[in-house]
């Protein structure tokens, strides 16, 4: 639960501080002044991420050099404050309880959050990019194992295909690139696993929340990876022996490609519909109804780990949202904190919110 919120110089903020109901908190304002600023801050202090943007100092105002997002929460049962220090020309700065952290991960998942935004209702049929940044924010917070897998996979993916793209004109990269593939193959076994035990979860619990919205429907979620991965929750010694002979089979073609051909970067979460392609065949109303049961099974999932219920952030979701689908959001927004933006009155009228804040050019009232 937060309880504080204190942005100095980001986005359009000069300075807010707000306080929040241990409930529902509703944010309105018209569009375009600062609602979902404050929602991306809230998120950051979970994810160390702005989700809008890769560069931390992007997060800025406008002129500014530096800049702070101060959040004190509960977790564990303690009172935690955490502060994110944005600087225009180095890298950001992490505090906890005033002491400086030397690691992202060490924050990463203090707080967990669940945000839901409008370009989420699109995520059945977007590209499989936006469901695997789905299946790593949750990932993330609940295992910080998987979050420094990933984040070091990442990078030693970037490596690798540096030596692929110069290879041609440097031969002589080309003699590492066989180190950087086995580095490759041992990190996408642990995410590979990781990502099948996880999808298993989220299957179940959104098929059963999907049938709660669209009876006659039945969701299916399959998780596709690499096609010598016989199966996706073996040891990560069989996995990574498994990736290690995909990849040397295909060395000869990431080199004329000059591409990373496999791994889990390429991985995807397939959504059927009725045992069709959702991202095919379902109407604009399955497709966000499948969305919304896969993000509030994200959030049981995360009630299930440690019997507390995330932080649920909801950008604006409502008014791109029919009246059936409203109350199927609504109906589940009993327990835990809530944090909602909405440019309408009317909407706003259907929220029994502790506390209302008001938005209008950067500045916050109550």
């Amino acid at each position: 639960m937060i309880r504080t919120l204190t942005l100095e110089n980001f986005r359009n903020y000069e300075r807010a501080d707000l306080c929040f109901d241990p409930a529902v908190n509703l944010i309105v304002g018209e569009n375009a002044q600062g609602k979902t600023n404050l929602l991306e801050a809230a998120a950051a202090l979970s994810t160390i991420k702005l989700f809008r943007t890769a560069q931390k100092k992007e997060g800025l105002r406008f002129g500014c050099d530096h800049g702070l997002i101060r959040g004190s929460f509960d977790t564990e049962g303690m009172e935690v404050e955490l502060e994110l220090r944005l600087h225009r020309d180095r890298a950001m700065e992490l505090y906890k309880n005033g002491i400086r952290l030397r690691r992202q991960g060490e924050a990463r998942g203090l707080l967990r959050t669940v945000l839901f935004c409008p370009d989420d209702l699109f995520l059945v049929r977007a590209g499989a990019a936006a469901r695997r940044k789905f299946l790593d924010a949750a990932l993330c917070q609940l295992r910080p194992q998987y979050a420094s897998a990933l984040a070091e996979y990442e990078r030693v993916l970037a490596h690798k295909l540096r030596i692929l793209k110069d290879g041609e004109e440097k031969p002589a990269m080309l003699d590492l690139l066989d180190d950087f593939t086995l580095r490759l193959c041992r990190l996408g076994a642990l995410i590979i696993r990781y990502r099948a035990y996880y999808i298993r979860k989220l299957a179940g619990r959104a098929q059963t929340l999907h049938a709660e919205a669209a009876p006659h429907e039945t969701l299916e979620c399959v998780y596709h990876t690499v096609s010598s991965v016989s199966d996706p929750y073996a040891s990560p010694a069989v996995i990574e022996a498994q990736l290690q002979s995909h990849a040397m089979n295909h060395r000869a073609a990431e080199i004329a490609a000059k591409s990373c051909l496999s791994g889990p970067h390429k991985d995807d979460l397939i959504l059927n519909l009725g045992g069709v392609s959702a991202a095919s065949f379902a109407s604009q109303g399955q497709a966000r109804t499948a969305a919304l049961a896969l993000k509030l099974a994200e959030r049981e999932l995360f009630f299930d780990e440690d019997n507390v219920y995330p932080v649920l952030l909801l950008d604006d979701v409502l008014s791109e949202l029919d009246r059936s689908r409203q109350d199927f959001v609504l109906n589940h927004l009993g327990q835990g904190q809530v944090i909602i933006t909405c440019c309408e009155e009317e909407t706003a009228a259907r929220f029994h919110a502790g506390t209302v804040f008001h938005v209008e050019k950067g500045r916050v009232s109550n």
